[in-house]
């Protein structure tokens, strides 16, 4: 029983309140074995008591016995997404970017945003978004994409990455399989996206698949429903979509991410419990709760469960551990506690800021 309970831990990726390791996350570390945290605006405050932060986290997981680091994450796209404000780089939105066509200047913010957050402890990175910005009315996605052009998603994206995993952070490509064309904000309901597949494929995936050709450590899927490839569920519970396009057709050998769990377009219609077992389903290998300790250790429980009344089979738990487990030797290798005061020092550098300004100025849009 205890084994299965770890097994399930190593699959939860959990957020908390508060500027300290809070007791409900301290308790899913030690009773769940759970592996990977999500910080938010929330949580961060400065370089120094971001350090602490990680440092208490990690402690936390050495007393619980895991056999790893925890892997914590951010997500620290630039613009109105990022969890590390001033005194870090202030980054333009990735619109910005995108203005600049420049693929050296993404390799260059990359591997700015990967020494900032390497140095306090982070290592996924929850960016680059892939999708592409092609609805003027999407209330969620808009100048979080580099453009309009699959080509010139695709490129820049690619540049990031490789730049981001050089400097030892997991980047992301989200949000699979396209959350770009879409009129509704899947943190309130569910959009639905009527494309054929010949759309998905000139258009929605081409970004995608450059990510995978670059290597991208993990991609995240989003709760949008595509009729075309599944009637009833969104890509995040979606077998058709996660195992079916992302892992069989494009290839992807990578770590499934959820988006977040607890967004409305799934919590409106089903329980945390369900959820859980579905996501593991479709082919999820981390699924993120953001939030609701309550609603946490309902999924886990209900995973549990699942796992022994070989709802879930073991073949299946076994495929995604491996993925993860090479996921955290790559990335959590020589892994250190965050010194406070290299974490101030690496915050907003100057020649990150001049690089902030460069692509700001160059784009024409404000930082």
């Amino acid at each position: 029983m205890k084994d299965i309970v770890r097994r399930v831990g190593q699959r939860f990726m959990v957020g908390f309140e508060g500027l300290t390791a809070s007791a409900d996350v301290k308790a899913l570390i030690r009773d769940f074995g759970v592996a990977h945290v999500v910080l938010f605006d929330r949580n961060v405050e400065g370089p120094e008591q971001l350090a602490e932060l990680v440092r208490e986290l990690q402690s936390t997981a050495r007393g619980a016995g895991l056999a790893t680091p925890l892997l914590i994450a951010v997500d620290q796209e630039g613009g109105r997404v990022a969890r590390l404000k001033n005194p870090w780089t202030v980054w333009p939105a990735p619109r910005a970017l995108g203005r600049t066509g420049d693929e050296e200047m993404a390799r260059r913010m990359g591997a700015a945003v990967a020494a900032e957050l390497a140095a306090c402890g982070i290592r996924l990175e929850f960016a680059p978004v892939v999708d592409v910005d092609t609805n003027p009315d999407n209330p969620v996605i808009g100048d979080r994409s580099f453009g309009d052009d699959p080509d010139l998603v695709g490129r820049l994206a690619a540049a990031m990455i490789q730049a981001l995993q050089e400097g030892g952070v997991a980047a992301c490509a989200k949000h699979f399989p396209g959350h770009g064309d879409t009129d509704v904000d899947s943190h309130l309901d569910l959009p639905v996206l009527s494309h054929p597949r010949s759309r998905l494929e000139e258009v929605e995936l081409p970004p995608f698949r450059r990510a995978i050709e670059a290597g991208v450590a993990t991609v995240i899927t989003s709760h949008v429903l595509f009729p075309e490839l599944d009637e009833d569920l969104p890509a995040s519970l979606s077998a058709p979509l996660t195992t079916g396009l992302l892992r069989e057709e494009l290839g992807f050998e990578g770590v499934v991410v959820t988006d977040d769990l607890e967004m409305k377009a799934v919590a409106r219609r089903w329980s945390p419990a369900e959820i859980a077992v579905k996501a593991v389903h479709a082919g999820g290998d981390i699924l993120a709760f953001g939030r609701d300790p309550d609603g946490q250790v309902a999924a886990m429980e209900s995973l549990v469960r699942a796992v022994e009344a070989e709802e879930v089979a073991f073949s299946e738990m076994e495929s995604a551990e491996r993925r993860v487990r090479r996921l955290q030797e790559r990335f959590l290798a020589g892994y250190r506690d965050p010194s406070p005061a290299e974490a101030r020092e690496a915050a907003g550098r100057g020649e990150h800021r001049d690089l902030a300004e460069r692509i700001a100025a160059d784009s024409g849009l404000p930082v």
